[in-house]
């Protein structure tokens, strides 16, 4: 009776080795597989991005680090208080991200610090009363192909109302989940 039951466990023996090769190859390929669409995630969907300065607080603050899609403006339209990265326009080799607050066709004006689009005030939660800029802004119109961008922390903020809209060519992804530091981890919004 042990004979038998230790030629069962001889015979069984390739079969088990045979089987942990395949589950250890199956692996490999799996975790292959993953590592390549990551790679192609972060090269071509999402770019990591570190925040410098102060003028998107108190969403974004100094040195925090967040994920930029860059694919979704290929498939969808640029909305009104989406957070955009975008290259500066009067220095391509800077980038900035701001929030947009009018989108082409809109007239936009500020009226000591509330913001009117198309006439109608603006609801900014996302702005603390400390960081308004109680300054005025008279109205135009975004034109076609461009945008009205202001940062949330409005009374240190380089936006348009310095040096104009921002053309879409020149918006190149949408601030979306933020990283670091851990304590900051979320959407942004």
């Amino acid at each position: 009776m042990k004979e038998e039951n230790a030629s069962e466990t001889e015979a069984q023996l390739p079969v088990r080795q045979h089987l942990l090769a395949f589950e250890l190859k199956s692996w490999r390929r799996d975790i292959g597989f993953a590592f390549a669409i990551a790679i192609f995630i972060v090269v071509f969907v999402v770019q990591p991005v570190k925040v410098e300065g102060t003028s998107m607080q108190p969403q974004l603050v100094d040195q925090e680090r967040i994920f930029v899609n860059r694919f979704i403006y290929k498939f969808s339209d640029i909305h009104r208080s989406d957070v955009v990265v975008f290259w500066y326009p009067k220095d391509r080799t800077k980038s900035f991200i701001k929030r947009v607050v009018a989108v082409p066709g809109d007239a936009v004006e500020i009226q000591a610090g509330s913001v009117y689009v198309n006439g109608i005030r603006l609801d900014e939660p996302y702005l603390k009363p400390e960081f308004r800029d109680y300054k005025s802004f008279q109205k135009i119109i975004v034109p076609p192909g461009q945008y009205f961008v202001l940062g949330d922390h409005r009374n240190s903020s380089n936006d348009s109302r310095n040096w104009g809209f921002v053309a879409q060519r020149l918006i190149y992804g949408k601030a979306v989940f933020s990283y670091w530091p851990f304590s900051r981890v979320g959407l942004v919004e």
